[in-house]
């Protein structure tokens, strides 16, 4: 004799049909990454004066981020869709202070490209 008796009902549970679920723009917007934690912030040194003259911006972005992330949120922070995004790795330097030796953060870089004629007003106040 087991615990376990066996469920002997003759009645049957019609099927339905599984309905394919379509994803609305509210929850796309809630599977996108967010913003500010894929921006860190923008860079801002001379270098990165003169790409902007040229269209391209420079931001220190998430170690995790991919260049889709980071157009995606181009896209939603300043409104403009940039033409192309290049990544870069900066490995942290070695620093010393005294006798102590340590290093700096690494971090990842990205520069954005703009289509011609559009622009950030990230420097202003500067």
């Amino acid at each position: 004799m087991g615990i376990f008796k066996k469920n002997n009902s003759t009645t049957k549970v019609p099927k339905v049909a599984k309905e394919k679920k379509e994803v609305s723009v509210s929850e796309t917007k809630k599977l996108a990454p967010f913003t500010s934690s894929v921006l860190i912030r923008p860079i801002v040194t001379e270098k990165s004066a003169i790409l902007a003259s040229k269209n391209s911006y420079v931001f220190a972005v998430a170690k995790t981020a991919n260049k889709i992330e980071i157009a995606s949120a181009v896209r939603k922070m300043y409104g403009l869709s940039p033409e192309s995004v290049n990544i870069q790795n900066v490995r942290g330097k070695y620093v010393r202070r005294g006798k102590v030796d340590g290093h700096r953060k690494a971090w990842k870089k990205a520069i954005v490209t703009l289509p011609k004629g559009k622009t950030l007003n990230i420097y202003e106040g500067v």
